[in-house]
């Protein structure tokens, strides 16, 4: 069953994987924390070259400006080496300890508790508070998210809201009731909360973020096992299908048509060129040959040097199997015919197609399978290829694929029934080209 044996990786395997985006995702957010407190620390640094006194007078002289630049330069130090840090776990394939994780997270929000400390030094609690160090708390909320974590963007979220509360409420002359709003337990309860709920919410998108991750990793995984166990070639429209209709059986007996395609002297035309001449030109070949297939509805199952096994009617029913691979050989003579004008290195091809039930399904050991089809359908189609050089001729069928697409047998020239190796009787066979 496709939904049994898809996606081939294990558990442990897609863990590492959607770990190691996850420390992808870290390291982008303590970069990005770095990159906004470098620009705080250039916006100050602009102000003292362009207004020298605003700063100090802002501070009442009680805080120098330089105090400021050692608050910021050791955070930004801190958060580049915690990118680094990130960058080796990620090369090294490993995780950061759950306990780095937290400590991380509580070094990175008592940033702005420190400035609106040092603030509160020069003009008062009151006005520290209300100053733009409070707004870092959401910026460090905001990022989080990217850490992928609910429990870290909520813990986030709650060391903004205790520091700043305890921090008001150990400096300020609170009461539940007062004349001024700004000095009630109520105001600041208030502000906590809402950089306790902003928490919530990052964490909230961060795990769709990460969900969004594990679905994505997800489809890449069944998407490549649907092309390791499909061959080498397997055309977009017949993956987006067998992703479909995940649950398929694939293992059966059912009626395919099946192609073998070999380059006429292919070896002995490449004994005397370069191997990169060699390579290009079966590609070239191969990229003609594999595109009609595709628009045809075939798939190529396996490539055998210089030729490949293509199937019509598998893993799918196709009722117009014959015809399509009938065509699709037509197709490719004509089409090498047109490659050939002009070409120093002209190609032929040998085509052979037999229509008949054989066995489908996926071999192979347990670390590495394929879809093949397999009997006596796929033999008589090799044979029939093979015959091609004994006759002269680029494309023969038998006569269940003539009886099965008389439409497209209105040129086909009987050869009448010829010995072939391997079968006692011999073989009506029909020649296309």
């Amino acid at each position: 069953m496709i939904g049994q044996t898809a996606p081939a990786r294990s558990d442990s395997t897609f863990a590492r994987t959607l770990r190691q985006e996850v420390l992808l995702s870290e390291r982008r957010r303590v970069l990005g924390l770095a990159l906004v407190l470098a620009a705080a620390m250039a916006g100050l640094l602009l102000v003292r070259i362009i207004a020298p006194g605003m700063i100090e007078a802002l501070l009442h002289g009680r805080i120098p400006t330089s105090t400021l630049f050692a608050v910021f330069l050791p955070f930004i130090g801190y958060e580049l080496f915690a990118a680094a840090i990130f960058t080796y776990l990620v090369r090294r394939k490993r995780d950061i300890p759950l306990f780095g994780r937290y400590a991380n997270a509580l070094i990175e929000t008592s940033l702005p508790t420190v400035l609106i400390y040092l603030l509160a030094q020069a003009v008062g609690p009151a006005p520290a508070l209300s100053a733009w160090p409070s707004m870092l708390y959401v910026v460090f909320i905001v990022l989080s998210t990217l850490r992928l974590d609910f429990k870290l963007s909520a813990f986030t979220g709650a060391v903004a809201a205790v520091q700043l509360f305890v921090f008001a409420y150990r400096t300020l002359p609170l009461t539940w009731i007062a004349e001024d709003p700004y000095l009630t337990v109520i105001y600041h309860l208030a502000r906590s909360a809402t950089l306790l709920v902003a928490g919530s919410l990052a964490g909230l998108v961060g795990e769709q973020l990460k969900a969004q991750f594990a679905r994505a990793l997800e489809s890449a995984a069944a998407r490549d096992h649907m092309t390791n166990l499909f061959g080498q070639h397997v055309s977009p429209q017949v993956v987006e299908r067998l992703l479909a209709v995940g649950g398929a059986e694939v293992s059966e007996t059912r009626r395919v048509c099946v192609m073998f395609v070999d380059i006429r002297s292919f070896t002995a035309a490449a004994r005397d060129r370069a191997p990169s001449d060699v390579v290009d030109r079966l590609n070239a070949v191969f990229a003609i040959l594999v595109a009609i297939v595709d628009r045809h509805h075939g798939i190529v199952n396996k490539f055998l040097g210089d030729g490949f096994l293509a199937v019509f009617g598998a893993p799918f029913d196709d009722p117009e199997a014959v015809v399509n691979a009938v065509s699709a050989a037509r197709e490719m003579l004509g089409a090498l015919e047109k490659s050939n004008i002009g070409s120093a290195w002209p190609i032929r091809i040998g085509i052979g197609i037999h229509v008949g039930a054989a066995v489908t399904g996926t071999v192979g050991s347990p670390r590495r399978k394929e879809y093949t089809v397999i009997g006596d359908t796929v033999n008589l189609a090799a044979r029939l290829e093979a015959l091609n050089k004994q006759l002269g001729s680029q494309l023969l069928v038998s006569a269940a694929v003539h009886e099965a697409a008389p439409a497209a047998m209105r040129d086909a020239v009987s050869q009448s029934p010829l010995a072939i190796r391997g079968y006692a009787d011999p073989i009506p066979v029909w020649r296309l080209a």
